[in-house]
């Protein structure tokens, strides 16, 4: 069965493009306020806030910002890590050193990335995370996330369960991505906390 003809995918396919039509709306003001804002509840949550090394990622476009808790983070002390795309679609990781330090690059016709441009690490430095901040379009009751559907963070989530480790994984969106459904596929696995600009919402 391919990929495309799950159960699940047409579904899904259909409610991410609902929300990037409405994310590509946003002016460049209502991405900063949000990224501002987005920070602030991030900042105050108890799994960051004993954390010694998150693995998060750059938002690009339209994305719920992240550089400002990124460089939050940093200062705090937090060893970030950052994804590198692999043409595989597999993420390798490396540390974040500040916006400097990071290089964009683009993945086929795909949206450039801004990836850190230090040493690699391997893909298997995100099981030494105490934190996993993820992209994703929405997130329901359940805490069961919609990603874009490339599969990255999928493997990445797959990693930790065969190495035994369990972050604590919150993923970041605006407030209406929030839903009462996202339909999923035997392989999805639920995130612990929502964070958008208004608040947290825990799962349990």
């Amino acid at each position: 069965m391919k990929h495309s003809e799950r159960a699940g995918e047409p579904d899904k396919r259909v409610l991410r493009r609902e929300i990037l039509t409405v994310r590509n709306e946003l002016t460049a003001d209502d991405v900063r306020e949000s990224a501002t804002a987005l920070a602030r509840q991030a900042l105050g949550l108890p799994e960051l806030a004993h954390a010694r090394t998150v693995a998060a990622y750059v938002s690009v476009g339209s994305e719920p910002g992240t550089l400002a808790l990124l460089d939050a983070l940093r200062a705090r002390g937090v060893r970030v890590l950052l994804p590198v795309l692999l043409p595989d679609n597999d993420l390798d990781w490396g540390a974040y050193a500040g916006e400097g330090s990071l290089v964009r690059v683009r993945h086929g016709g795909r949206m450039a990335l801004l990836e850190p441009a230090g040493e690699r690490l391997g893909p298997d430095a995100v099981t030494g995370a105490d934190a996993v901040l993820l992209p994703g379009l929405a997130v329901d009751a359940r805490g069961m996330r919609l990603g874009r559907g490339g599969g990255s963070y999928d493997r990445a989530l797959a990693r930790l369960e065969r190495a035994g480790a369990h972050p604590a994984l919150v993923v970041l969106l605006y407030d209406s991505e929030v839903v009462a459904h996202v339909p999923e596929e035997p392989h999805d696995r639920p995130v612990h906390a929502v964070v958008t600009p208004s608040g947290v919402r825990r799962f349990r």
